[in-house]
Formats: C-alpha cells, structure tokens, sequence
C-alpha cells in the first residue's frame, strides 16, 4: 500500500510540475566563445519567465545551420545572419533547398566579419591569404561561408592556402593563433569580440581590411551584405578604422510556432531591451522599428501582430 501511495504522490507532482500547456522548443544558438551563447541564455530566462509553461532548451549552432534545423524540424528558435537566411529564402547556395518554414522573429544588431592576421604575416589585403594557414568556422556557419566568397572573389579557394582548419569553438581558433599554428583566423560577431581581444592580448594582430572591388562583388550577390567600420582603437595597436563586410543577427523561428507565444516573445524582448543590451552592447537602444525591418524573410505572424500594436509596421 505504502508504494502504491509514493507511486501516486510521484504521479501528482510530476503533474504540477509540467503544465498541461507546457510547450518544449529547441533553441539553436553559435559557436563557444561568440557573443549567440550568452544571449540566447538572456532569451531563454526572459521568454520562460513571461511566457507560463514554455520550456526552451538551449543548443550551440551556427548561422546557416540554425536556419536548416528550423526549416527541417530539428529546432523551433534560431540566431541567424540577414544575408545567409536570405540566401535560404531564395535557394542559393550553400542550402540544398529552398527554405520554406522559417519566419522572421526579430532584428537584433550589426555583425562584423573580421579577419584577424598575426602582425607578421604580411597580409594586408584578402590577396595576400595565398598560400598563408587559416582558421575558421566549420562549414554550416556564415563566417566561413563569406570566407569561401572572398576567396574565390580574388582568384583562390581553400586548395589555395597552405592549411585550412575548421574549429567549431572561437576558443579553439584563438588558441592556433596563439600557438602559431596559423596565421588568421576569420569570424563573424560582434566589434569588439571577446575573442579577438583575448587573442590581441597575447599576440600582435592586425585587422584586414575589406577592399571595394570584394565588397561591390560581395553587395552584387546578396543585398543583406553591408560595408561597416570598426573603429580605432576598438582593439589594442588598432590605429585607424578598419572597413570590413557586414550583415544583421536575427533571430527567425518555425512558422508553425502558435501565434501567441511569438507575440508574446517579441512583446518580451522590445520591454527588455537592457537586458539584452547587458550581454551584447550592440543592442543598447534597439526599438520596435528596428526590430521590424524587413529583410526579405517573412514575419512570423505572431511578430507581425506586435510590431503592427507597437506602431513599428
């Protein structure tokens, strides 16, 4: 009788403890040591704590690779990058198909696409790489796949360098650097990365420059791409701007996500906005407006009807 009673009193808290209505999603997020890991946790505290009932577990990701697991199922919340999740829309490479499940939840902020060289590597332009050792994302994130673009914009591919290495964590890439195992290192995130400055304060680094043949070739195949600054100064012996690619973080979910909870989540992101600013700088006075520009990837309709009530559409 005692067991059968702990058996029933297990049953009656394990009843309390989910509710009825609770809803499990998959959230894809970055790399380790990018600034996606940290915000998706901000994301995942707020929308738990506005939204009753939903249950969010976090995954690391990567931009392209993010937008495919919500297009196939495999996660309900994405991070992604403007001009790669418009490369899915469209059905360009690399994705092998068009993406048709995904819906645009929110703009959050500029990213940078740095390439980072060792002081004395001599590489002071994108033509120089030939025949130097790289370190970049593995294949499924926008960085490398911008990195395959300027690469082949200026005559070479990865055959071209001495050594290419694929590391899934910036930790990982920083750490070659340092050990002088390669000579630069490519990343898309925000300015100033956490993971440059470690990296600029073990070793002499410098910033290569976007020229304005690789930037219009790059603006010509994808309208999502932008010159952007970094300015001086954003890293140690960094003494004047540096142009480089830029495009937006986003963030994008599964259409079929029910309208309220992504009315809701977007409701609960444009009021804690601070917090968010808290983890990545970049995001600090983000407004309604901001959050709805359209860039060619269609509001989930639960975003749409917040944007429309915040005046924002």
């Amino acid at each position: 009788m005692q067991i059968v009673r702990t058996v029933v009193a297990a049953a009656v808290v394990a009843a309390f403890a989910v509710p009825a209505s609770a809803q499990q999603v998959t959230f894809m997020t970055g790399p380790q040591g990018g600034s996606w890991i940290p915000l998706g946790g901000a994301l995942k505290g707020m929308w738990e704590k506005e939204i009753p009932g939903l249950q969010i577990t976090q995954t690391p990701g990567a931009g392209i690779a993010n937008v495919r697991g919500v297009d196939e199922g495999k996660a309900q919340i994405g991070f992604g990058n403007s001009s790669t999740t418009v490369d899915g829309i469209e059905g360009r490479a690399p994705y092998p198909k068009k993406t048709t499940k995904v819906c645009q939840l929110a703009n959050l902020y500029p990213q940078y696409f740095q390439v980072v060289a060792t002081a004395d590597s001599k590489i002071d332009s994108f033509a120089d790489l030939k025949g130097k050792s790289l370190v970049t994302q593995p294949k499924g994130n926008s960085a490398e796949a911008v990195t395959a673009m300027i690469l082949q914009i200026n005559g070479m591919n990865y055959q071209s360098l001495s050594k290419v290495n694929f590391q899934a964590a910036y930790t990982d890439a920083v750490g070659m650097m340092k050990d002088g195992h390669v000579q630069v290192f490519t990343l898309g995130t925000t300015a100033p990365a956490s993971a440059v400055m470690e990296l600029a304060s073990a070793r002499d680094v410098k910033l290569v420059p976007v020229d304005d043949k690789t930037m219009g070739e790059i603006k010509k195949s994808n309208a999502g791409y932008n010159k952007l600054i970094i300015k001086a100064g954003t890293y140690p012996k960094q003494d004047k701007d540096v142009p480089v690619i830029g495009y937006s973080t986003h963030l994008v979910v599964a259409c079929d996500l029910p309208e309220d909870t992504v009315y809701r989540m977007t409701k609960a992101m444009a009021a804690n906005v601070e917090s968010m600013a808290a983890v990545v700088k970049a995001i600090e006075g983000l407004k309604p407006k901001d959050m709805a520009l359209d860039i060619g990837v269609p509001f989930h309709k639960g975003a749409q009807k917040f944007y429309k009530e915040a005046g924002a559409l």
